[in-house]
């Protein structure tokens, strides 16, 4: 998977949905970003530290359960420049994890294993994830295609009908323990994470 910078805020305060000058060319949204690029480009509050830490923490449930390769999309309000569009922090991290299932496990498994990481409002409230899940093991295409659709046009516009981009993250844990550190390193002196 070959990474893109994150794009700048448009005037609109939302990650543009293409590449302007070209707008038909492959690098739009949703953009393909490593796990340290979101947090060099989103931890600059408090808040959005916080939203950081409980998504780093999620994903290290999602990989004790075995779930380490597929992505992520990540939106929301805090993909946006909340801060100035409406005058207030994000709240959360929205998360769609299309996940591929280990080869020897059952989707019911998993969720007996871990019943509350499927709970939608248990994440949020634990992790400051709107958490979301497609599998990508085991489905007809269509399905995936179906899916694929709705989120995409579903997180392609605000609630106001600005057209807005988001981003990809790989699943596998190969950056989790070097942006923690990041984060870390973020993080106001004497504060915890």
């Amino acid at each position: 998977m070959s990474h893109v910078p994150i794009p700048p805020w448009n005037v609109q305060g939302v990650l543009p949905p293409v590449n302007a000058p070209d707008s038909t060319s492959m690098d739009r949204s949703p953009y393909r970003v490593s796990l340290i690029e979101l947090i060099e480009r989103f931890a600059t509050s408090d808040e959005r530290r916080n939203i950081l830490q409980g998504f780093l923490r999620y994903r290290a449930e999602l990989h004790a359960l075995g779930l380490t390769q597929g992505f992520q999309w990540v939106n929301g309000s805090f993909a946006e420049q909340v801060e100035t569009l409406e005058n207030r922090p994000p709240n959360d991290m929205d998360v769609v994890t299309f996940y591929v299932l280990p080869s020897d496990v059952l989707e019911e498994e998993l969720v007996r294993l871990n019943p509350s990481l499927f709970d939608h409002d248990r994440m949020k409230q634990k992790f400051l994830v709107d958490s979301y899940y497609e599998p990508l093991s085991g489905m007809p295409p269509e399905y995936l295609i179906e899916t694929s659709s709705y989120w995409y046009s579903l997180w392609s516009h605000r609630r106001t009908m600005a057209w807005k981009g988001f981003l990809q993250i790989n699943l596998a844990p190969d950056e989790d323990e070097a942006a923690n550190l990041e984060l870390m390193n973020r993080m106001p002196s004497g504060a915890q994470p």
